[in-house]
Parts: structure tokens; C-alpha cells; sequence
């Protein structure tokens, strides 16, 4: 049977005094048990000069129809989402009371699309947060059509701004 040696007694690495070293040699087997440090996604953005976390869309539909209707209101913040193009993660939505007011999220993971009906003043508000290369101005386009409001009042926040 043939011995086990070690790289040291082969004379690849020299031997060394471990005790008295900041130096540490690895064995080949012991080296492919590394694993490389994935490094971290950076999704703030970088636009007009700014690094920024995201870009917060904040909506008011005045005016607007299909306030009390769930299901239309989950096919819209769908269709804004692809829009946008960022990746649903989950929707959830809650109708409080029949032909009353729907609020809800669509979780990205690129952030949230948030929205609170009030079908009895014909407003709705719609809070749109993306960060990474997902543009939350192309949903205002959707909701409108969805919505069919009278007059939209919309602000643009930039979060997080580093730069």
C-alpha cells in the first residue's frame, strides 16, 4: 500500500512553523472547497449626475371609474408592472365592504406598486417605488387608460439619493 505524503515531504511547499506564521498553505483538495464570495447586486440607480435608491412615483386619480372593482384593479397594477418592466413577486388586495374602497400591493423585487380607492370621491392614490433599471412613469400611462380619470396629479421622488 503506498503512503500518504504530504506536499511539504514531496518538496512542492516548504514546511512551515505554523505557530510562528501568518502564512496558511492549502492543499489542493482543501482549495476547491472554497467557494467565491458572491458579490451583492447594486440596484441604486445612476441617472441625470445622481446615484439614488429609486424612483417613487406618487399618483392621484381624481375623477376616476372602476374604483370598487378588485379584479379590474388587479389586472391593471399587473399590466403596469409589465410596463415597467419589473417581476411581481405577490399581490395582495383587500375590498372593504361591497362597492367600497380596495387597497393593496403588488410586492417587486424591485419594490412595490401600493394602491387606496375611495369609489365614493372617485379617487384612488397609487404609490409606485421601483428601484434598478424598472421605470415607474411607464405605469401612469396604464392606470390612466384603467381608470379613465378626469385629472391625474402625479410627484416624483427620488429616494435615497447618495450622489
Amino acid at each position: 500500500m503506498a503512503q500518504k505524503t504530504s506536499l511539504a515531504q514531496e518538496a512542492i511547499l516548504p514546511e512551515i512553523d505554523f505557530a510562528n506564521s501568518n502564512n496558511v498553505i492549502a492543499t489542493p483538495d482543501e482549495i476547491a472547497l472554497v467557494q467565491p464570495v458572491p458579490q451583492p447586486k447594486d440596484y441604486f440607480v445612476q441617472r441625470d449626475g445622481m446615484l439614488f435608491a429609486g424612483s417613487h412615483v406618487l399618483a392621484d386619480l381624481w375623477g376616476a371609474q372602476n374604483l370598487d372593482n378588485q379584479e379590474l384593479i388587479e389586472r391593471a397594477l399587473r399590466a403596469a408592472i409589465e410596463a415597467c418592466g419589473a417581476t411581481l413577486l405577490h399581490i395582495n388586495l383587500h375590498t372593504f365592504t361591497e362597492g367600497g374602497g380596495v387597497s393593496g400591493v403588488a410586492v417587486l423585487a424591485e419594490s412595490h406598486i401600493s394602491v387606496h380607492t375611495w369609489p365614493e370621491r372617485q379617487f384612488a392614490a397609487f404609490d409606485i417605488f421601483m428601484c434598478g433599471g424598472c421605470d415607474p412613469e411607464k405605469a401612469l400611462r396604464v392606470l390612466r387608460a384603467h381608470f379613465q380619470p378626469t385629472d391625474m396629479q402625479v410627484n416624483l421622488h427620488r429616494r435615497g439619493i447618495v450622489a
